[in-house]
């Protein structure tokens, strides 16, 4: 009988990437669409205005870069502490260890003999991949990686300031504001739903959540550019 090869990819490969993809977009539509509606509110030059969107653009990119890298280098750090920490345990007590692994197994449904097998078997080949894996929540497949989150924040959120910057560029000065916003509010909706669909979710939630917390931010900045725009 013939076998069929069956391959599963599953989503949450992407997790990783993703999630800092999103942000930096959303980050990148928001932060630069609302910074260049606040100073066209506060009724400044069209050269003003734009060079406010690119040194937005710059400084948000790199900081958003920056700010990954450091908080998944964190999160990276404490997984190779844990990791270093159960190695010693290991080495000082691995019949201990084994008791403890056959006991996770059993707390997810096992009977204790097939637990015991399971544990004895997986231990034999990989103690240390077993423990991380099924001890301390640690697999390749979500483990920390701060160079990709870095990376993909900072293009996403360059790619997502761009969207803004170009419409203030090629709108007329009395439009600016309208156009700007229009433009982010579309965008945020389709960053939602791409969003949304290259994590296998369903799309109207996301969109929502990502256009109404964008709107909210880029109404308080226009309402703030205008307050101190009508006191200078």
């Amino acid at each position: 009988m013939s076998r069929s090869r069956h391959i599963e990819r599953h989503l949450v490969e992407r997790v990783g990437w993703l999630r800092a993809a999103v942000l930096g977009a959303n980050d990148g539509i928001v932060s630069t669409a609302s910074l260049i509606v606040g100073v066209a509110a506060a009724e400044a030059t069209r050269s003003g205005v734009l060079v406010a969107g690119v040194a937005g653009l710059v400084a948000g990119a790199m900081s958003m870069a920056a700010g990954e890298y450091v908080s998944v280098s964190s999160q990276s750090d404490a997984e190779k502490a844990d990791i270093e920490r159960e190695r010693g345990e290991l080495a000082a007590s691995p019949d201990a260890e084994l008791r403890e692994l056959a006991g996770l197994y059993v707390a997810r449904g096992l009977t204790a003999d097939l637990a015991d097998q399971v544990a004895v078997q997986l231990t034999a080949r990989d103690p240390l991949a077993a423990h991380a894996r099924d001890e301390l929540g640690i697999s390749a497949i979500t483990t920390a990686r701060p160079i990709q989150a870095a990376m993909a924040s900072a293009t996403a959120f360059s790619i997502g300031s761009a969207v803004p910057l170009l419409v203030a560029w090629i709108a007329p000065s009395a439009m600016t504001v309208t156009m700007v916003t229009a433009a982010a509010i579309v965008s945020l909706a389709i960053l939602g739903g791409v969003g949304a669909r290259v994590g296998g979710a369903a799309m109207l939630k996301p969109i929502l959540r990502v256009t109404l917390w964008g709107v909210l931010a880029m109404a308080i900045t226009a309402g703030i550019g205008r307050l101190f725009g009508a006191a200078l």
